[in-house]
């Protein structure tokens, strides 16, 4: 087990029964960076969560968090970490800074200091104008900052963010983006889980991608790009009634390939640039005028199919153990 990581899975496993929610996973978060552990609904990223911060034993395997064991250190564990879940676990009857303030006080705060950091934290996170306001009040967007910010209360070396931006519009999900992205360089080390894969593309330093409760790929957002070919062809017409054309055209000049077709584009995974002044002369002698045919790196949707045979679902939620709030 590598002592550099400051989150470390050899062989991690957890069965409910017959069924095996997570199978024999080995993970390394490196301290000062943001994990992605990439996954469709149903995976078992909650339930690796939900072992790491403590609140549920594995089955078989080890893992060490901030270098303490998740079992025989579980309070020491629970001292380095905070937790923010799918869902926001304020209480909406409380007012931004109430929140806050009850979290500082059952962390063994006195009351002056947990005043402070809720302030401090409240204006960290842009809430001061709401600090006084019952958190039922607050849009979406508000809800899961103050969710993060009461995980931050306690300074903490090392942060859960379970799908933390599930149900938030683009704004919103940007807006915790940046807020995660200066903890980070902070120092905080995060561990993320995501179904969207912009949202792994855009905050992970490295991925996991999970299926089934099995790791079935890691490595950078660039070496699993390249995992799959390297580079995607983006050929998109005029016209769009002429995409089955095309694809019929790709698959009859290069039979390997397996042209896809979504969103009115083909795409087709490459590694050969030759293919590309062929398709252009083949589309050309057909009439078909385009107004987007270039070669770029394979995205991570695009690796995710590969890898998995299907899509990520975004925005679902829930896993085999339901969550268990901060």
């Amino acid at each position: 087990m590598s002592h550099d990581n400051a989150i470390q899975t050899e062989g991690l496993t957890k069965r409910f029964g017959e069924l095996i929610a997570v199978d024999n996973v080995d993970l390394g978060a490196r301290a000062g960076t943001v994990l992605g552990v990439l996954g469709p609904n149903g995976a078992g990223k909650t339930t690796i969560v939900r072992m790491l911060a403590t609140l549920s034993e594995p089955t078989a395997g080890t893992a060490r968090v901030g270098g303490f064991d998740i079992v025989r250190d579980a309070a020491r564990v629970r001292s380095l970490i905070g937790l923010t879940g799918q869902f926001a676990g304020v209480d909406e009857l409380l007012t931004g800074e109430e929140n806050l303030l009850f979290i500082g006080r059952l962390l063994g705060m006195p009351k002056r200091e947990a005043r402070a950091r809720a302030r401090e934290l409240l204006g960290q996170f842009n809430l001061s104008d709401a600090a006084d306001k019952a958190a039922k009040t607050y849009s979406g967007g508000m809800r899961r900052r103050l969710d993060l910010a009461a995980s931050l209360v306690g300074r903490p070396r090392l942060l859960f963010l379970d799908e933390p931006t599930t149900g938030l519009d683009p704004r919103a999900r940007g807006e915790l983006w940046n807020l995660v992205r200066g903890l980070v360089a902070d120092g905080t080390t995060v561990l993320l889980t995501t179904q969207y894969l912009e949202e792994a593309d855009q905050l992970a330093d490295d991925i996991a991608v999970i299926d089934h409760g099995t790791v079935i790929a890691t490595g950078t957002p660039t070496q699993l790009k390249a995992k799959i070919g390297g580079r995607t062809l983006r050929i998109q017409p005029e016209d769009p009634t002429q995409l089955e054309a095309i694809g019929a055209i790709v698959a009859g000049r290069f039979p390997e390939l397996d042209p896809l077709t979504e969103g009115g584009t083909v795409t087709v995974g490459v590694n050969d640039d030759a293919v590309m002044p062929v398709l252009a002369a083949d589309l050309r002698e057909h009439g078909i005028v385009l107004t987007d045919f270039h070669l770029g790196l394979s995205s991570l949707d695009e690796v995710f199919l590969t890898l998995t045979g299907h899509r990520a679902e975004p925005g679902e939620t829930n896993e085999t153990e339901s969550e268990t709030e901060r």
